[in-house]
């Protein structure tokens, strides 16, 4: 083992010692009382600041925030084997044995030329794996707390699999068309039952047309969010630097603004 190597072990070490401190009598009383399940909000907040540092193009940014996400590994860790259950060493393991039994186009005899290929040899493995949930619909296996953009592309992935699926874009746009036109409807009827489920159907088909652009939906409207929070900071500056507060601009104060910044960038 070379040096490297035996600073990365050492600093392992470290950190599963680190958190049997704190979680021990003598330990941190907030880190004490912790669970799994409190520690849930916690876990799903870090794994999105890992994936705002990943946006960022920022390496630090990435290497905090993977440091953040693993401590939360350490620490559901050390609270299983306060448990009885598990400690870190059988994560590692399990992880090592599943990870080389899902690629036995690498480490064993079998052979996958594409990711595709990939993909379908990792899912027939799956299904013969101790454990595996056997599922009864096609639509099963969904994670319950899925973002719903995130869900909705899933779903839509699921079923295309075995067929139910438009042929071609067209049949997508048409279908958002018609939900756009079932919400407008919807809205004149004045029944807000319905408007909630055609705001939902026209949703589902946008997302489905994200789907079959090969576009990732909730990255796309990530990237739509921060267009328009920075777009709307420059507005608030430009009408600072008019002398106004924006609290009490019109809208049409506010809308030439708006233009103006944004044909700023699109020059």
């Amino acid at each position: 083992m070379n040096t490297s190597e035996d600073k990365s072990t050492s600093l392992f070490h470290d950190l599963v010692e680190l958190m049997r401190k704190l979680r021990s009598k003598d330990g941190c009383p907030w880190d004490k009382e912790q669970s799994h399940a409190s520690l849930k909000p916690h876990l799903v907040e870090e794994a999105y600041e890992l994936i705002d540092a990943i946006d960022s193009g920022d390496p630090d940014k990435l290497k905090e925030e993977l440091a953040d996400l693993f401590f939360h590994i350490i620490f559901h860790c050390q609270i299983a084997k306060e448990k009885g259950e598990f400690d870190i060493g059988g994560v590692m393991a399990l992880c090592l044995d599943k990870m080389r039994r899902r690629h036995p186009h690498v480490f064993g005899n079998a052979t996958a030329a594409t990711p595709d290929e990939v993909i379908h040899q990792w899912e027939q493995i799956k299904k013969q794996e101790k454990g595996y949930e056997e599922r009864k619909f096609i639509v099963d296996g969904l994670p319950k707390y899925l973002p719903a953009l995130q869900k909705a592309q899933k779903l839509q992935k699921k079923v295309a699999k075995v067929g139910f699926d438009w042929p071609d874009i067209n049949g997508v746009i048409a279908k958002v068309d018609e939900e756009l036109a079932e919400v407008k409807e919807a809205i004149q009827e004045n029944k807000p039952e319905n408007i909630e489920e055609e705001v939902g159907d026209l949703l589902f088909s946008i997302v489905n047309l994200s789907r079959f652009l090969k576009l990732d939906t909730e990255n796309v409207l990530h990237k739509t969010i921060y267009k328009f929070v920075e777009r709307f900071k420059k507005v608030e500056m430009e009408l600072a630097a008019m002398g106004k507060d924006i609290e009490k601009c019109t809208l049409e104060e506010m809308d030439a603004v708006w233009n103006k910044v944004k044909n700023k960038r699109e020059v």
